[in-house]
Protein backbone atom coordinates (compact mmCIF):
# COMPACT_ATOMS: atom_id res chain seq x y z
CA UNK A 1 0.00 0.00 0.00
CA UNK A 2 0.80 3.99 -0.28
CA UNK A 3 3.13 3.50 -3.53
CA UNK A 4 5.89 6.08 -4.26
CA UNK A 5 7.28 6.01 -7.19
CA UNK A 6 10.09 8.28 -6.38
CA UNK A 7 11.93 8.24 -9.87
CA UNK A 8 11.52 7.21 -13.03
CA UNK A 9 13.14 7.89 -15.97
CA UNK A 10 13.08 7.03 -19.91
CA UNK A 11 17.33 7.82 -20.90
CA UNK A 12 16.77 6.47 -24.25
CA UNK A 13 13.59 5.80 -26.62
CA UNK A 14 13.64 5.92 -30.15
CA UNK A 15 11.27 5.31 -32.80
CA UNK A 16 12.48 3.52 -36.06
CA UNK A 17 11.02 1.80 -38.90
CA UNK A 18 10.67 -1.99 -39.30
CA UNK A 19 9.71 -2.93 -43.22
CA UNK A 20 6.99 -4.19 -44.28
CA UNK A 21 5.57 -3.91 -40.54
CA UNK A 22 5.27 -0.33 -39.53
CA UNK A 23 6.68 1.18 -36.45
CA UNK A 24 9.39 -0.57 -33.33
CA UNK A 25 9.28 1.37 -30.37
CA UNK A 26 12.35 1.09 -28.29
CA UNK A 27 13.32 1.61 -24.98
CA UNK A 28 16.56 1.09 -22.95
CA UNK A 29 18.35 1.55 -19.91
CA UNK A 30 14.82 3.08 -18.12
CA UNK A 31 14.85 2.72 -14.70
CA UNK A 32 12.79 3.65 -11.38
CA UNK A 33 12.34 3.45 -7.68
CA UNK A 34 9.76 2.19 -6.08
CA UNK A 35 8.65 3.16 -1.54
CA UNK A 36 5.83 1.72 -0.24
CA UNK A 37 4.02 -0.45 2.78
CA UNK A 38 3.69 -3.92 3.00
CA UNK A 39 1.34 -6.11 5.40
CA UNK A 40 1.07 -9.31 5.84
CA UNK A 41 -1.57 -11.62 7.64
CA UNK A 42 -1.19 -16.03 7.23
CA UNK A 43 -2.68 -18.02 9.90
CA UNK A 44 -1.12 -16.41 13.31
CA UNK A 45 1.72 -14.85 11.36
CA UNK A 46 1.04 -11.22 11.16
CA UNK A 47 3.66 -8.22 10.48
CA UNK A 48 4.13 -4.81 8.46
CA UNK A 49 6.61 -2.56 7.47
CA UNK A 50 8.44 -0.58 4.28
CA UNK A 51 10.62 -1.87 1.43
CA UNK A 52 11.95 0.23 -1.08
CA UNK A 53 12.36 -1.71 -4.59
CA UNK A 54 14.75 -0.61 -7.66
CA UNK A 55 14.56 -1.48 -11.04
CA UNK A 56 17.63 -1.04 -13.52
CA UNK A 57 18.66 -1.64 -17.24
CA UNK A 58 14.79 -2.26 -18.36
CA UNK A 59 14.71 -2.67 -21.83
CA UNK A 60 11.30 -2.87 -24.46
CA UNK A 61 10.99 -3.16 -27.66
CA UNK A 62 7.28 -3.07 -29.31
CA UNK A 63 6.47 -3.44 -32.81
CA UNK A 64 3.48 -1.68 -33.82
CA UNK A 65 1.27 -3.14 -36.93
CA UNK A 66 0.50 -0.14 -39.23
CA UNK A 67 -3.02 -0.58 -41.30
CA UNK A 68 -6.51 0.53 -42.35
CA UNK A 69 -9.87 -0.03 -41.76
CA UNK A 70 -12.67 -0.30 -44.16
CA UNK A 71 -13.90 3.46 -43.61
CA UNK A 72 -10.09 4.62 -44.70
CA UNK A 73 -9.19 5.18 -41.20
CA UNK A 74 -5.45 3.89 -39.84
CA UNK A 75 -5.10 1.47 -37.30
CA UNK A 76 -2.45 0.48 -34.92
CA UNK A 77 -1.81 -3.11 -32.82
CA UNK A 78 1.47 -4.66 -31.38
CA UNK A 79 2.74 -7.26 -33.40
CA UNK A 80 5.46 -7.83 -31.16
CA UNK A 81 6.53 -6.90 -27.44
CA UNK A 82 9.62 -8.33 -25.90
CA UNK A 83 10.91 -7.29 -22.13
CA UNK A 84 14.38 -7.35 -20.57
CA UNK A 85 15.35 -6.46 -17.14
CA UNK A 86 18.60 -6.51 -15.90
CA UNK A 87 18.23 -5.86 -11.93
CA UNK A 88 16.03 -5.94 -9.27
CA UNK A 89 16.60 -4.70 -5.86
CA UNK A 90 14.30 -5.41 -3.14
CA UNK A 91 14.85 -4.08 0.95
CA UNK A 92 12.38 -4.50 3.67
CA UNK A 93 12.07 -2.67 6.59
CA UNK A 94 10.19 -4.04 9.53
CA UNK A 95 9.96 -6.26 12.65
CA UNK A 96 10.76 -8.76 10.51
CA UNK A 97 12.01 -7.56 7.56
CA UNK A 98 16.05 -8.86 8.16
CA UNK A 99 14.63 -12.44 7.98
CA UNK A 100 12.55 -11.36 4.23
CA UNK A 101 15.98 -9.67 3.38
CA UNK A 102 18.01 -12.92 3.48
CA UNK A 103 15.24 -14.19 0.33
CA UNK A 104 16.06 -11.09 -1.62
CA UNK A 105 17.87 -13.08 -4.03
CA UNK A 106 14.61 -15.49 -5.03
CA UNK A 107 12.12 -12.59 -4.21
CA UNK A 108 14.44 -10.34 -6.50
CA UNK A 109 14.06 -13.17 -9.42
CA UNK A 110 10.68 -13.04 -8.65
CA UNK A 111 9.53 -9.86 -9.00
CA UNK A 112 12.17 -9.44 -12.28
CA UNK A 113 10.15 -12.15 -13.43
CA UNK A 114 6.53 -10.95 -12.96
CA UNK A 115 7.42 -7.21 -14.51
CA UNK A 116 9.02 -8.80 -17.37
CA UNK A 117 5.50 -10.85 -17.50
CA UNK A 118 3.08 -7.84 -17.09
CA UNK A 119 4.82 -4.90 -18.94
CA UNK A 120 3.97 -6.62 -22.37
CA UNK A 121 0.78 -7.07 -21.40
CA UNK A 122 0.24 -3.55 -20.26
CA UNK A 123 1.88 -2.08 -23.35
CA UNK A 124 -1.23 -4.11 -25.31
CA UNK A 125 -3.56 -2.70 -23.17
CA UNK A 126 -1.59 0.98 -23.75
CA UNK A 127 -2.00 0.70 -27.33
CA UNK A 128 -5.40 -0.83 -27.98
CA UNK A 129 -6.94 2.20 -25.29
CA UNK A 130 -4.99 5.06 -25.86
CA UNK A 131 -2.89 4.41 -29.26
CA UNK A 132 -5.48 3.20 -31.27
CA UNK A 133 -8.34 6.04 -30.48
CA UNK A 134 -5.65 8.60 -31.14
CA UNK A 135 -4.84 7.62 -34.93
CA UNK A 136 -8.66 7.26 -35.32
CA UNK A 137 -8.34 11.18 -35.02
CA UNK A 138 -7.05 11.45 -38.26
CA UNK A 139 -9.91 12.79 -40.27
CA UNK A 140 -10.44 11.13 -43.81
CA UNK A 141 -13.39 12.99 -44.85
CA UNK A 142 -13.52 17.40 -44.29
CA UNK A 143 -15.73 19.63 -45.28
CA UNK A 144 -14.83 22.45 -47.17
CA UNK A 145 -18.60 24.30 -47.04
CA UNK A 146 -21.77 24.12 -48.05
CA UNK A 147 -21.45 22.33 -51.25
CA UNK A 148 -18.00 20.23 -51.38
CA UNK A 149 -15.75 17.69 -48.60
CA UNK A 150 -12.77 16.14 -49.14
CA UNK A 151 -12.08 12.67 -48.83
CA UNK A 152 -8.61 11.73 -47.19
CA UNK A 153 -9.55 8.20 -46.24
CA UNK A 154 -6.35 5.87 -46.91
CA UNK A 155 -6.36 3.59 -49.85
CA UNK A 156 -4.27 0.97 -48.34
CA UNK A 157 -2.26 0.21 -45.47
CA UNK A 158 0.61 2.24 -44.47
CA UNK A 159 3.76 1.05 -46.12
CA UNK A 160 7.28 0.71 -43.85
CA UNK A 161 10.71 1.07 -45.41
CA UNK A 162 14.06 0.98 -44.29
CA UNK A 163 13.95 4.95 -45.39
CA UNK A 164 10.41 6.25 -44.96
CA UNK A 165 6.43 5.07 -44.16
CA UNK A 166 4.37 5.89 -46.87
CA UNK A 167 0.99 6.60 -46.47
CA UNK A 168 -1.80 6.39 -49.47
CA UNK A 169 -4.68 8.94 -49.27
CA UNK A 170 -7.60 8.92 -51.57
CA UNK A 171 -7.42 13.33 -51.94
CA UNK A 172 -10.82 13.22 -53.89
CA UNK A 173 -13.36 16.05 -53.79
CA UNK A 174 -17.15 15.23 -53.55
CA UNK A 175 -20.18 17.32 -53.22
CA UNK A 176 -21.93 17.22 -50.45
CA UNK A 177 -25.17 16.86 -51.82
CA UNK A 178 -24.90 14.16 -53.81
CA UNK A 179 -21.62 11.87 -54.37
CA UNK A 180 -20.91 11.01 -57.61
CA UNK A 181 -18.44 8.21 -59.33
CA UNK A 182 -15.52 10.73 -60.73
CA UNK A 183 -14.75 10.18 -64.47
CA UNK A 184 -11.40 10.10 -64.57
CA UNK A 185 -8.69 8.26 -62.58
CA UNK A 186 -6.27 9.31 -60.48
CA UNK A 187 -2.47 10.05 -62.03
CA UNK A 188 0.31 8.33 -60.54
CA UNK A 189 2.25 10.32 -57.70
CA UNK A 190 5.59 9.91 -56.71
CA UNK A 191 7.71 12.18 -54.34
CA UNK A 192 10.86 13.49 -54.28
CA UNK A 193 13.88 10.51 -53.57
CA UNK A 194 15.37 12.77 -50.73
CA UNK A 195 14.84 12.99 -47.28
CA UNK A 196 16.10 15.66 -45.72
CA UNK A 197 12.92 16.73 -44.22
CA UNK A 198 10.30 14.69 -41.78
CA UNK A 199 7.11 14.58 -43.93
CA UNK A 200 6.53 15.32 -47.70
CA UNK A 201 2.73 15.87 -48.55
CA UNK A 202 1.87 15.43 -52.01
CA UNK A 203 -1.48 16.47 -54.41
CA UNK A 204 -1.69 15.48 -57.91
CA UNK A 205 -4.00 17.39 -60.51
CA UNK A 206 -6.20 14.63 -59.56
CA UNK A 207 -7.24 16.53 -56.35
CA UNK A 208 -7.89 20.04 -57.63
CA UNK A 209 -10.06 18.42 -61.08
CA UNK A 210 -12.44 16.13 -58.34
CA UNK A 211 -13.03 20.07 -56.91
CA UNK A 212 -13.45 21.09 -59.90
CA UNK A 213 -15.80 18.16 -60.93
CA UNK A 214 -17.50 18.93 -57.29
CA UNK A 215 -18.51 22.37 -57.81
CA UNK A 216 -19.24 21.55 -61.69
CA UNK A 217 -21.66 18.85 -60.66
CA UNK A 218 -23.32 20.75 -57.52
CA UNK A 219 -23.71 23.59 -60.32
CA UNK A 220 -21.94 25.95 -58.28
CA UNK A 221 -19.92 27.14 -60.90
CA UNK A 222 -23.08 29.50 -62.25
CA UNK A 223 -22.54 33.09 -61.79
CA UNK A 224 -24.79 35.57 -62.75
CA UNK A 225 -23.25 39.89 -63.73
CA UNK A 226 -26.73 42.30 -63.16
CA UNK A 227 -26.37 46.11 -63.10
CA UNK A 228 -25.99 46.06 -59.19
CA UNK A 229 -22.88 44.09 -59.62
CA UNK A 230 -21.01 46.61 -61.65
CA UNK A 231 -21.09 49.79 -60.19
CA UNK A 232 -16.85 50.08 -61.25
CA UNK A 233 -17.46 49.70 -64.61
CA UNK A 234 -17.11 53.11 -66.14
CA UNK A 235 -20.87 55.04 -67.09
CA UNK A 236 -19.99 55.17 -70.72
CA UNK A 237 -19.86 51.64 -71.26
CA UNK A 238 -23.39 51.13 -69.85
CA UNK A 239 -25.38 47.79 -68.95
CA UNK A 240 -28.72 48.87 -70.26
CA UNK A 241 -30.10 47.85 -73.75
CA UNK A 242 -30.36 51.36 -74.49
CA UNK A 243 -26.89 50.94 -74.59
CA UNK A 244 -25.95 49.02 -78.04
CA UNK A 245 -22.89 48.22 -77.25
CA UNK A 246 -21.96 50.14 -80.83
CA UNK A 247 -23.55 47.18 -82.49
CA UNK A 248 -23.77 48.15 -86.12
CA UNK A 249 -26.72 45.48 -86.82
CA UNK A 250 -29.43 46.37 -88.53
CA UNK A 251 -31.52 45.35 -85.14
CA UNK A 252 -30.70 47.06 -82.07
CA UNK A 253 -30.98 45.94 -78.75
CA UNK A 254 -32.57 49.54 -77.79
CA UNK A 255 -35.07 48.91 -80.76
CA UNK A 256 -36.01 45.60 -79.23
CA UNK A 257 -35.82 46.23 -75.26
CA UNK A 258 -35.66 49.91 -74.63
CA UNK A 259 -34.06 50.95 -71.47
CA UNK A 260 -34.73 47.53 -70.11
CA UNK A 261 -31.55 46.45 -67.52
CA UNK A 262 -29.70 42.92 -68.90
CA UNK A 263 -28.03 40.10 -67.40
CA UNK A 264 -25.81 37.80 -67.84
CA UNK A 265 -25.56 34.44 -67.09
CA UNK A 266 -22.12 32.43 -67.12
CA UNK A 267 -21.73 28.80 -66.79
CA UNK A 268 -19.27 26.16 -67.37
CA UNK A 269 -20.64 23.11 -69.73
CA UNK A 270 -17.88 20.86 -68.17
CA UNK A 271 -15.28 20.89 -65.67
CA UNK A 272 -12.76 23.05 -66.06
CA UNK A 273 -9.17 20.58 -65.99
CA UNK A 274 -5.68 21.72 -64.57
CA UNK A 275 -2.94 20.90 -65.07
CA UNK A 276 0.51 21.32 -62.73
CA UNK A 277 3.81 22.22 -63.78
CA UNK A 278 7.34 24.00 -62.39
CA UNK A 279 5.73 27.09 -62.59
CA UNK A 280 2.20 26.65 -60.59
CA UNK A 281 -1.24 25.43 -61.37
CA UNK A 282 -2.26 26.15 -64.99
CA UNK A 283 -6.19 26.03 -66.61
CA UNK A 284 -7.98 27.23 -69.68
CA UNK A 285 -11.67 27.21 -68.99
CA UNK A 286 -14.06 27.48 -71.21
CA UNK A 287 -17.76 29.49 -70.13
CA UNK A 288 -20.37 30.05 -71.55
CA UNK A 289 -22.23 33.89 -71.55
CA UNK A 290 -25.66 33.94 -72.31
CA UNK A 291 -26.80 37.25 -72.22
CA UNK A 292 -31.07 38.08 -71.03
CA UNK A 293 -32.76 41.68 -71.72
CA UNK A 294 -34.95 42.11 -67.96
CA UNK A 295 -38.40 42.44 -69.25
CA UNK A 296 -40.93 44.27 -67.00
CA UNK A 297 -42.69 41.65 -65.53
CA UNK A 298 -39.24 40.12 -64.22
CA UNK A 299 -39.30 38.04 -67.35
CA UNK A 300 -35.47 36.87 -68.97
CA UNK A 301 -35.47 37.47 -73.03
CA UNK A 302 -32.31 35.63 -74.14
CA UNK A 303 -30.21 37.99 -76.42
CA UNK A 304 -27.20 36.04 -77.69
CA UNK A 305 -24.54 33.45 -76.21
CA UNK A 306 -20.98 33.60 -76.46
CA UNK A 307 -18.11 31.49 -75.51
CA UNK A 308 -15.10 32.85 -73.28
CA UNK A 309 -11.76 31.29 -73.21
CA UNK A 310 -9.13 32.45 -70.75
CA UNK A 311 -5.59 31.45 -69.61
CA UNK A 312 -5.44 30.73 -65.47
CA UNK A 313 -2.76 30.21 -63.41
CA UNK A 314 -2.65 29.99 -59.58
CA UNK A 315 -0.39 28.78 -57.08
CA UNK A 316 -0.87 27.59 -53.88
CA UNK A 317 0.95 27.58 -50.57
CA UNK A 318 0.28 25.86 -47.13
CA UNK A 319 -0.62 28.48 -43.97
CA UNK A 320 -1.96 27.05 -40.70
CA UNK A 321 -2.47 23.25 -41.51
CA UNK A 322 -4.20 24.68 -44.66
CA UNK A 323 -3.83 24.81 -48.95
CA UNK A 324 -4.56 27.93 -49.73
CA UNK A 325 -4.27 29.25 -52.97
CA UNK A 326 -4.75 32.48 -55.38
CA UNK A 327 -5.93 33.03 -58.78
CA UNK A 328 -4.54 35.04 -61.79
CA UNK A 329 -6.67 35.71 -65.16
CA UNK A 330 -4.97 36.28 -68.24
CA UNK A 331 -6.12 37.47 -71.50
CA UNK A 332 -10.06 36.43 -72.93
CA UNK A 333 -10.81 35.65 -75.97
CA UNK A 334 -14.65 35.85 -77.03
CA UNK A 335 -16.42 34.80 -79.63
CA UNK A 336 -20.45 34.53 -80.78
CA UNK A 337 -21.56 30.95 -80.38
CA UNK A 338 -25.62 32.42 -81.07
CA UNK A 339 -27.34 35.92 -81.47
CA UNK A 340 -31.09 36.74 -81.29
CA UNK A 341 -30.34 40.18 -82.23
CA UNK A 342 -28.48 39.78 -84.90
CA UNK A 343 -24.55 40.19 -85.13
CA UNK A 344 -22.57 42.91 -83.74
CA UNK A 345 -19.02 43.10 -82.53
CA UNK A 346 -18.22 42.55 -79.16
CA UNK A 347 -15.35 45.23 -78.33
CA UNK A 348 -17.77 46.76 -74.97
CA UNK A 349 -18.79 43.37 -73.88
CA UNK A 350 -15.05 42.17 -73.89
CA UNK A 351 -13.87 45.27 -71.99
CA UNK A 352 -16.62 44.50 -69.33
CA UNK A 353 -15.92 40.96 -68.94
CA UNK A 354 -12.08 42.01 -68.40
CA UNK A 355 -13.42 44.71 -65.43
CA UNK A 356 -15.83 42.10 -63.88
CA UNK A 357 -13.00 39.22 -63.78
CA UNK A 358 -10.59 41.65 -62.10
CA UNK A 359 -12.88 43.22 -60.12
CA UNK A 360 -15.87 41.36 -59.08
CA UNK A 361 -15.37 37.43 -60.08
CA UNK A 362 -11.63 36.53 -58.93
CA UNK A 363 -11.98 38.70 -55.81
CA UNK A 364 -14.43 36.37 -54.58
CA UNK A 365 -12.86 33.53 -55.81
CA UNK A 366 -9.23 34.20 -54.33
CA UNK A 367 -11.30 34.76 -51.17
CA UNK A 368 -12.66 31.17 -50.97
CA UNK A 369 -9.05 29.88 -51.77
CA UNK A 370 -7.68 32.23 -48.84
CA UNK A 371 -9.90 30.58 -46.27
CA UNK A 372 -7.58 27.32 -47.60
CA UNK A 373 -8.50 23.44 -47.72
CA UNK A 374 -7.21 21.74 -44.71
CA UNK A 375 -4.43 19.04 -44.51
CA UNK A 376 -5.15 15.91 -42.74
CA UNK A 377 -3.64 16.14 -39.29
CA UNK A 378 -4.23 13.86 -36.21
CA UNK A 379 -4.97 16.30 -33.11
CA UNK A 380 -2.07 17.93 -31.48
CA UNK A 381 0.23 17.77 -34.72
CA UNK A 382 1.47 21.07 -36.00
CA UNK A 383 3.61 21.63 -38.84
CA UNK A 384 6.44 23.79 -39.74
CA UNK A 385 9.10 25.60 -41.84
CA UNK A 386 6.42 24.75 -45.13
CA UNK A 387 8.32 24.23 -48.45
CA UNK A 388 5.72 23.99 -51.24
CA UNK A 389 7.50 22.92 -54.76
CA UNK A 390 5.61 22.12 -58.15
CA UNK A 391 6.62 19.07 -60.36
Amino acid sequence: SRLDLRSFHLPYSRISLVPNVGLQVSIANAFADVDGNWRVKIHFLRDHGSFEVSVENVYIKINLKLGNDASGKPTVDTSHCSTRISKVRVHFSGRLGWLYNLFHSAIESRFRKILESKVCDIVAKSVHNDLQPYVQTLPVTTKIDAIAGVDYSLVEPPAATAQSLDVAMKGECYSLAQRSAVPFAPLPLALPSDHDRMVYFGASSYFFNTASFAYHEAGALVFEITDSMVSSIPQELGFFCHCPYHLPAPLQLEQMYPDMKMKLKLSAPSAPFLSIGPGGLSLKPVVDIQAYAILPNSSLAPLFLINLVSNVSAVINVVSGHIIGNLNVGRMKLSLKHSDVGTFQMRTLQSIMNIYASSILLPRINDRLGQGFPLPLPDRIQLSNIVVQFH
